[in-house]
């Protein structure tokens, strides 16, 4: 940890990262009304594809995560950058529906090595500001999932599924940038083995209270993507459907959404330095419900606010949880951090299958009608403790007179 407060450089860098990342794996979905006119696709295969994407981002995070806790490896950002890159080729020249999945599953891999030791590097230049250092690190990867759409609306629909393989121009450039930070974080790692470290901060809770309020975090999780991935997948198909847009406007209403969980994220890790990590969940993933039981009767400009608002609150949740998660298991940043983008990710690809299937066998706006009861699981954060007003008490303890 940085006593003389957050290293801006760093995060950044990381952030800027995040956002070439996250904007190359946004070009799939983005896409998905191409690709399902290109290939004939139906619903189920578009959710299969996600799926596919999902499932290799989701096993593989919680693994390097933990591995790269015992032994840290400064330079696996780089080289998880290129699985993304590969991903990226393999999508431009795809060309039926198991080179799709092939691809969307390298692209996966890449994500499973980047997020884990992103947030590790993030929380040690946090200069002890952890969920403001989450949320810069984490609004660059939502600043790219939203312009992900805006690039395909303006480029790949002009030009054609080949034309995916510029954006590896700007994937070489993240290499090249996370790579000097591998050379930070090496340096960090030797100028931590001659100094002693710092003790970590603890809460008073026992193993079973860890367990149990570990166990409802991934509930809340799984709440949330659920909801999600039912914007992300198929926002565009329910505009399509509902109010008879084209693909590319629909593909802006998406940047419009996809824009609001980058602003929510944003304000989300400051908020819970601020005012507490738990009452930030339990609006973000509770306060949202009036807003999306709303969205399936609304008209198209009542819509856009809607879906607006929906992305904000509901984006501001998961720096918190993180943040939340690795307090609540404090010296296992990796791990945790791997589990919970690795457990966000497979609730993503089970919810795209689920979705997509729902969707053929129904219609895409019953999907939209019975997603919208999901944030009702957020209640359940009544039940987490304060862990920042727990630990203030632990480490500063009333004296007994």
């Amino acid at each position: 940890m940085q006593k003389n407060g957050p290293i801006f450089s760093i995060l950044l860098a990381l952030s800027f990262c995040h956002l070439i990342n996250d904007m190359i794996q946004s070009l799939l979905p983005a896409i998905y009304p191409i690709l399902r006119k290109n290939y004939h696709l139906n619903f189920t295969q578009i959710g299969m594809i996600t799926f596919a994407y999902q499932l290799t981002a989701s096993l593989l995070q919680p693994f390097v995560g933990g591995y790269t806790d015992k032994y840290p490896k400064p330079y696996s950002l780089s080289f998880g950058m290129f699985f993304t890159l590969s991903g990226l080729l393999l999508l431009a020249n795809a060309s039926d529906f198991y080179m799709l999945m092939l691809a969307a599953s390298i692209t996966g891999i890449g994500t499973s090595i980047f997020h884990p030791e992103s947030s590790r590097i993030a929380r040690l230049a946090s200069g002890g500001k952890h969920g403001s250092a989450q949320s810069i690190f984490q609004v660059g990867g939502n600043a790219g999932t939203a312009i992900g759409p805006l690039l395909a609306a303006f480029i790949i629909l002009r030009n054609g599924q080949g034309s995916i393989a510029w954006f590896a121009i700007a994937a070489l450039l993240a290499i090249i940038i996370l790579f000097q930070i591998g050379k930070w974080y090496s340096r960090h790692l030797s100028d931590r083995k001659t100094t002693k470290a710092p003790p970590k901060q603890g809460h008073h809770l026992s193993r079973h209270k860890v367990i149990l309020y570990f166990s409802l975090l991934m509930i809340l999780v799984f709440s949330k993507y659920f909801y999600m991935i039912s914007m992300t997948s198929y926002y565009t198909f329910y505009l399509i459907d509902r109010f008879g847009l084209s693909v590319k406007q629909a593909q802006l209403h998406l940047f419009i959404f996809l824009g609001a969980i980058a602003l929510g994220t944003l304000a989300g890790g400051p908020l819970g330095d601020k005012i507490g990590r738990k009452y930030v969940i339990l609006f973000s993933l509770f306060g949202v419900m009036p807003f999306t039981l709303m969205l399936p009767y609304a008209n198209l400009w009542q819509t856009e606010i809607l879906s607006f608002i929906i992305g904000v609150v509901l984006a501001s949740a998961f720096s918190a949880i993180l943040v939340y998660a690795t307090d609540l298991i404090p010296g296992r940043v990796g791990a945790v951090s791997g589990f919970f983008y690795g457990f966000a990710f497979g609730m993503g690809a089970i919810a795209a299958a689920i979705l997509g299937k729902l969707a053929d066998m129904t219609s895409i706006g019953f999907v939209f009608h019975i997603c919208s009861y999901l944030p009702a699981i957020g209640i359940m954060g009544m039940w987490l403790p304060d862990l920042q007003k727990s630990r203030r008490h632990f480490l500063n303890p009333i004296p007994v007179s």
